[in-house]
């Protein structure tokens, strides 16, 4: 079977945005239009094809990132439509690592919410090109030049718009494209497949040549040609202006800015001709990196089908009828089905059995997969995601994705016995799929701990593991990650010595341990000279003190940010073994923090809360006794943003108080920001109660 269409006309894209931006809706039409689905879903009718799990279609909002692939003018469009929600940050992490290009999708009376900031600068970390679409121009309150101002101070990006709207509100007819200089307006009656370029309205004439004068004297910044027909006043022709607005979109220089209303299905067809002609194919992302696990060094792969063939996992998902499925990128070369294939990450092979072709839940069998390809594998037993498939004979190990530590945590445990069975091997699956997601058991109480990004993130996978795997299950309240940390420097000596009547034990460490940056976890430093303790010693030392970590000195919190430093030790030539140090470098450690004034940390939350301007007293009082601190107000429409930091521990229930304090009329978003120090008060409640979690 031979590739299906030229590399240069194959666009890898994700949708990105705010939760209620309208992705899904815009994804709906993008297929209805290219001829992929017969009638559009809506997401208010639970009947999107996107949107395909139970949970997605009841609660209106985006879970897993959906793949599908799509045709649009001889150019093949494979399609991610990633979560806007915070909790699944995740989902749209390892949905932009895989991806060439991106449309950021913004809502026109919203402009730029918390979570597009969040998913923009995720974007900006994989150097993802995007263009714009301004969405639900059609709706009260629409500022098209509103959202462009916020995209440019609040992003800090160079947007250029290419299109106007034409009206605005319940008067937005249509879009004047400024490269054509024509004004375009759809038919409603054929459902926006129709559409006609009529000379643009006189009296919106000078505002299309004042924004077009700006477009080319911002991109012709770019492009030495353009700037100097742009200089000498001469005609422009049209694929002059799009070449150079393709190139400083895949450069990351510009975002073009496009328009339209997604539910009224004006503005799609433009706007998937803007993938085509400003986001880059695989060619223009050029060779991917990695490291060759065997060399240790640097290599490249070129996109082409006659490299050596590598792909990244990006995403696990237990299917109930075929069970596990890897959705991959190929970055180069190609397999075919049943094909062995080499872990690099793990240094194992496995073997492909189905390959698969995706249209969100939807699946068709494939023998082969291309260089580009997003497709999905069945067959994989302990692939992960983040982990690199390759060819044995070429092993890389592609660039890995990191994922945030889950804060929140609930006890869980099975109704009945034969629900005990089935729980443990239900978890481990919903971990496969969710790197956020982690499993945990509590020693002291024998709970079983599942902990996530939010409520809404446990929600849906309390309710995932009830419905998917069937399984009982009665949930505890929710708890916060708490941790430890120190704030001092301190040394102290580990010495584990036991002598029996055959060979003992021995082993005798003295290490500093210091606070360490936020979010480094730990770091450890061997200082030792002049052999003190064997080199095969040393290892087991650093085992030692990381497990000693898991619990902390004050309330069993996992101790983070720490750096411990290996000064000096000692070892017997007969007794000393790796267990009897990693044993010593334990006790090191819980001897050293208790010297090195330690303190519980709690998350501390981003929240943003957009409320009329009536109710804003009670919705700052309300934070404020929340242990909440302002940051300050951004003035919206006939409200105010709040921005502020409240610790996570007080949020809870915040949904439903904030809905009753403004009779429904104020919404919230928030995000984790940081860990900081509990104040004394608080901290004294904690350390009469037992630490829930033990990561």
């Amino acid at each position: 079977m031979a590739r299906r269409e030229p590399l240069e006309n194959v666009r890898n894209i994700g949708i990105m945005a705010h939760i209620d931006a309208g992705k899904t809706t815009t994804t709906e039409r993008i297929l209805y239009f290219t001829g992929r689905i017969h009638r559009m879903g809506e997401v208010h009718e639970g009947s999107t094809v996107m949107d395909w799990m139970e949970q997605e279609r009841e609660r209106g909002i985006t879970i897993t990132s959906a793949a599908t692939t799509c045709y649009w003018e001889d150019h093949r469009i494979n399609i991610i439509d990633t979560p806007g929600h915070v909790d699944f940050t995740a989902e749209v992490e390892r949905s932009l690592r895989v991806l060439d290009g991106a449309i950021a999708l913004f809502c026109g009376v919203g402009g730029v919410e918390p979570q597009s900031e969040t998913v923009w600068r995720q974007a900006d970390k994989y150097g993802v090109p995007r263009i714009a679409f301004i969405n639900k121009m059609d709706r009260v309150g629409a500022d098209f030049y509103g959202t462009i101002n916020n995209i440019q101070s609040k992003l800090g990006s160079h947007p250029i718009p290419i299109q106007i709207p034409l009206g605005e509100e319940e008067l937005f007819t249509g879009i004047i494209d400024l490269i054509k200089m024509k004004a375009v307006l759809w038919n409603e009656k054929t459902q926006g497949f129709e559409w006609e370029e009529v000379d643009i309205p006189t009296s919106l004439l000078p505002q299309a040549l004042k924004h077009r004068e700006k477009m080319l004297e911002s991109v012709s910044e770019y492009d030495d040609h353009l700037m100097a027909l742009f200089l000498e006043d001469k005609p422009i022709p049209e694929e002059d202006i799009r070449k150079a607005v393709r190139r400083a979109t895949i450069e990351c220089k510009i975002v073009p800015v496009l328009c339209g209303s997604a539910f009224k299905n004006k503005g799609v067809q433009r706007l998937l001709d803007a993938i085509i002609h400003y986001l880059p194919s695989p060619i223009d992302k050029g060779p991917v990196k990695g490291i060759n696990p065997k060399k240790e060094k640097e290599e490249i792969r070129k996109p082409a089908d006659d490299q050596p063939f590598s792909a990244l996992c990006f995403k696990v998902v237990s299917d109930p009828h075929v069970g596990k499925v890897n959705y991959f990128r190929v970055y180069s070369g190609k397999i075919a089905a049943g094909k062995s294939v080499y872990n690099a990450n793990l240094g194992k092979h496995e073997r492909l059995g189905r390959l698969l072709m995706m249209f969100a839940n939807k699946r068709e069998d494939i023998d082969e997969a291309y260089t580009s390809d997003i497709v999905a594998a069945v067959g994989l037993k302990i692939s992960r995601t983040g982990d690199t498939l390759c060819d044995d004979g070429h092993p890389i190990i592609l660039e890995q994705m990191d994922f945030p530590k889950p804060v929140i945590s609930v006890a869980i445990e099975p109704k009945t016995k034969a629900d005990q069975e089935k729980i443990s091997l239900a978890l481990n699956r919903l971990s496969d799929e969710d790197p956020t997601f982690e499993v945990s058991s509590n020693e002291e109480t024998g709970q079983t701990i599942i902990s996530g990004m939010g409520e809404l993130h446990l929600e849906i996978l309390v309710d995932r593991l009830m419905r998917e795997f069937r399984v009982g299950a009665n949930v505890g309240r929710p708890q916060v990650a708490y941790k430890e940390t120190v704030r001092n420097s301190a040394v102290a000596e580990g010495k584990f010595i036991r002598q029996s009547g055959g060979r003992g034990q021995y082993g005798h460490v003295k290490i500093q341990i210091e606070p360490a940056p936020f979010g480094s976890g730990f770091i450890f430093e061997n200082r030792i000279i002049g052999g003190a303790i064997p080199r095969e010693y040393i290892t087991p030392v650093s085992n030692g003190i990381k497990e000693a970590m898991k619990n902390g000195v004050l309330a069993g919190y996992p101790l983070v940010d720490i750096k411990a430093t290996l000064l000096d030790g000692s070892y017997h030539e007969v007794d000393s073994s790796e267990l009897a140090f990693k044993i010593a470098g334990s006790m090191a450690l819980q001897e050293a923090a208790r010297k090195a004034g330690p303190i519980v940390i709690e998350p501390i939350m981003a929240l943003e809360v957009l409320v009329p301007e009536d109710y804003l007293g009670d919705v700052i009082g309300n934070i404020n006794a929340r242990r909440g601190r302002i940051l300050g107000m951004t003035p919206r429409k006939n409200a105010q943003a709040v921005h502020a930091q409240v610790p996570l521990a007080e949020m809870f229930g915040y949904a439903t108080q904030l809905r009753s304090m403004s009779q429904g009329r104020a919404v919230f978003t928030m995000q984790f920001a940081k860990y900081e120090q509990v104040p004394e008060d608080v901290s004294a409640t904690i350390l009469e109660r037992p630490a829930l979690s033990r990561s």
